[in-house]
This record gives C-alpha cells, sequence and structure tokens, in this order.
C-alpha cells in the first residue's frame, strides 16, 4: 500500500471562513505533515480506545461461560488476527488522507450518501456515548451506593464527560497520553502480574468445556465488536503517513487491550470464582485496589471520560462533515442528546449487545468500502487518488 500516488499535498480546497479551533481542529480539511503526532501519543489514544473496564469484566464472563484458558488464548489471537485485517488499512487510510471518515465519503458515495454515512456515525456513537456513562454511573454506584437513580447519575455524568472536547483533539489526545493511559496501563500491568502470579499453572491443561466455534463465537463479538471503532480515519489522520508509526501502535494497543485485560479478569474469576458483574467489580476493587472505592473511582471515570471523549469528536467530525457549525454548539448539543441517551439505555438490559452489533456492522461496512475503492479499485483501473483537497458537496454526484 502507499506508492507515489498516494502522497499527501497538504493544503486545504476552497474551505469555507472557520474559527481558530475548528482550523486547528480540521474538522472540513488536511490535516498538515507538520501537526502530525507521533506514534507514541496515537498508541496511548489509541489504547484508551480499546481498553477499559468491560474488557476485565468480560474475562469473567468467559470464565463462567466455560471457556477455558487455551480456548481463550485462541480466540483471541483469532479475533484480533481478523481485526488486524480490518485496522490496518482503516488506520492507514486516515493517516495517508489526512482526512476525516466523512470527509472521505464524499467522493466515493457522493454528497448525499455521505450525508448518510455521517448520519449513521452520528446516531450510533450517541448510543455508544450514553452507555459509556451509564457504565461509569453504575460502577460509581456500586462503589458508594449513591442515593440516586441510576439513569440520572448517567445523565449529569454525560454532560460531564463533554468538557474535554471543547479543546478539539489536542483536548482529547493530551487527556490520554498524559492521564488515561498510563492509568489504564499500570492499573492493569499491577493486576495482570498479581494475578499472573496466583493463578495455577494447571489451568493450560483444562480440557475444554464448550466446543470450540462456540467460544470463537462468544470471544469474536466481543473483541471485534467492542475494538473496531468503524470511524478510525477519524483519529489516525493525525498520524504518520507510514505502515510502520501506524500498525506498531495498534498491535501493542490490541495487546494490551484485547490480550492482556480480558486475560486478567479470566484469572481473577478462576480463583475468586466471580461471575456477575457485581461480583466481579468487587473483585476487582479489593484486588486491584485494597478495597479502597475512592481510588477505583478515579480509575474508572478516567477510563471512561478517555472512551467517551474519543466517541463523541467522532460525532462532531460527522456533523461537520453533513453541515459546517461553531463547535462549542455542536460540542453542547450532541451532549444533550448524549445524555439522553444515557438515560433511556440505563434501563435496557440488553443495551451494549444491541450498540456494539449496530456498531461494527454500520460503521465499518462504509470504510471497507472506501479502503476497496482507495487501495484497490483505483490501482485497478489506474485512476490516480490525490488526498491533496476535500471535494464540496455541489461538486459531487447525490450518490455513488
Amino acid at each position: 500500500m502507499g506508492g507515489p500516488g498516494w502522497k499527501v499535498k497538504l493544503k486545504a480546497g476552497g474551505a469555507a471562513p472557520i474559527s481558530v479551533l475548528e482550523s486547528q481542529d480540521h474538522t472540513i480539511d488536511v490535516v498538515p505533515l507538520e501537526q502530525r503526532r507521533s506514534a507514541v501519543t496515537m498508541g496511548l489514544l489509541w489504547i484508551t480506545m480499546v481498553t477499559g473496564f468491560p474488557t476485565v469484566l468480560v474475562g469473567f464472563e468467559w470464565f463462567k461461560s466455560g471457556i477455558t484458558m487455551p480456548q481463550m488464548l485462541a480466540c483471541i489471537a483469532i479475533s484480533c488476527a481478523l481485526l488486524l485485517a480490518y485496522s490496518v488499512p482503516a488506520i492507514y487510510l486516515g493517516a495517508v488522507s489526512g482526512q476525516t471518515y466523512g470527509l472521505l465519503s464524499r467522493t466515493v458515495f457522493g454528497s448525499w450518501g455521505s450525508r448518510l454515512v455521517s448520519c449513521n456515525l452520528v446516531w450510533i456513537c450517541i448510543g455508544w456515548y450514553g452507555l459509556t456513562a451509564f457504565f461509569l454511573a453504575d460502577s460509581l454506584k456500586g462503589l458508594f451506593n449513591l442515593p440516586i437513580s441510576t439513569p440520572i447519575l448517567s445523565m449529569i455524568l454525560a454532560v460531564l464527560m463533554a468538557v474535554n472536547n471543547f479543546f478539539g483533539f489536542s483536548g482529547i489526545a493530551n487527556f490520554a497520553r498524559f492521564l488515561a493511559a498510563p492509568v489504564l496501563i499500570g492499573w492493569v500491568g499491577f493486576s495482570f502480574c498479581k494475578a499472573l502470579t496466583l493463578c495455577s499453572p494447571a489451568v493450560l491443561n483444562v480440557p475444554p468445556q464448550q466446543p470450540f466455534p462456540y467460544a470463537l463465537t462468544l470471544v469474536s463479538s466481543f473483541v471485534i465488536g467492542y475494538a473496531s471503532w468503524g470511524n478510525e480515519p477519524d483519529y489516525w489522520r493525525y498520524g504518520k503517513p507510514k505502515i510502520g508509526p501506524s500498525v506498531v501502535p495498534l498491535v501493542i494497543s490490541l495487546l494490551i487491550g484485547q490480550v492482556i485485560f480480558p486475560v486478567t479478569g479470566w484469572m481473577l474469576a478462576s480463583f475468586t470464582g466471580a461471575g456477575d458483574y457485581a461480583a466481579a467489580t468487587a473483585v476487582m476493587n479489593r484486588f486491584a485496589f485494597g478495597g479502597a472505592p475512592l481510588l477505583a473511582a478515579i480509575v474508572l471515570t478516567v477510563a471512561y471520560v478517555a472512551v467517551n471523549d474519543s466517541g463523541l469528536y467522532g460525532i462532531i467530525n460527522a456533523l461537520e462533515n453533513i453541515r459546517e457549525m461553531p463547535r462549542k454548539k455542536v460540542v453542547a448539543a450532541v451532549t444533550v442528546f448524549g445524555a439522553f441517551a444515557a438515560c433511556l439505555l440505563a434501563g435496557y438490559g440488553r443495551a451494549f449487545e444491541s450498540v456494539a452489533s449496530l456498531s461494527c456492522v454500520f460503521l465499518p461496512s462504509a470504510t471497507v468500502i472506501m479502503i476497496a475503492e482507495y487501495f484497490l479499485v483505483s490501482r485497478w483501473f489506474g485512476i490516480p487518488t490525490s488526498f491533496a483537497r476535500v471535494p464540496k458537496f455541489e461538486e459531487l454526484p447525490a450518490i455513488r
């Protein structure tokens, strides 16, 4: 991938006047090379996006479902290989183009097709935003037994979690690399090493209790559903347009978030017997934080805020593709919708399964089409692709 025809010419094409923050954030134009971030920054950001408390809790769930350690490791390896087959070209498309998910969709899908792609991103990511706020509210109530209903607390947290996005990509990137990622790495590193010393090596020789296809279905649905964002170009457009600086941080992020985290949860479940969500949360509180709920609350808050930072950022990019609007007004409006989504999803028992299953179908499908169009079809027909400028809607057909 990435011959001479793929070099980025970094100047915007005919963009309308925008504010200083929007200009710096490049929501409607190409990110210049001099503003690209290091592989370390992108890796730390991505760790916060594929890692979280649910990736530990799912290990408890897999143990409870009868999946053995060898089965889990094999299924995770297969799932991550499939995920990488999608993720590597997806993030590289963002890095080599410097354009958002919505802007890239213009040439491939046409003016109204691009708007449809962006609308799908908006409503799905609002669902994720509300769901993440609910997860945090539920965790905090479990730690402190707060005298407030979960839906109301979810709404309050959804509003507070929007602060970083008022500062654009720099706000979410700095929060991730200076606070969220180090906290997550320290937390899971300590928990993993401690669990490793307590878990018996005999778990590697336990005979299978479930058929392998069943185990693979259960594991892959979570790994791929949780770690495939679908709109990867929104974030990786700030990465260096080279394969190495893109792939290495991606692989390390998946190793931490989708291997070490769930394996830690599985090992904890193997010698504590905890299976349900409440029991697993209590185990993690005692095991990793010494029973200190305030410390646990800080870590969980940082982790969930980082995830919602990225989700809200994707929504903003999608809305800017549909129509250019003042950033602060967009953030405020989306936050309100996210708060209502948090309230609604707090009372829905299968919220996570529903949002994840819709997300990993709608969003990556459009990305796969764009990958094929830019990296394959254009070469087959000898049509050079230029990322020098973003086409205006009036230059494009309605549907492609």
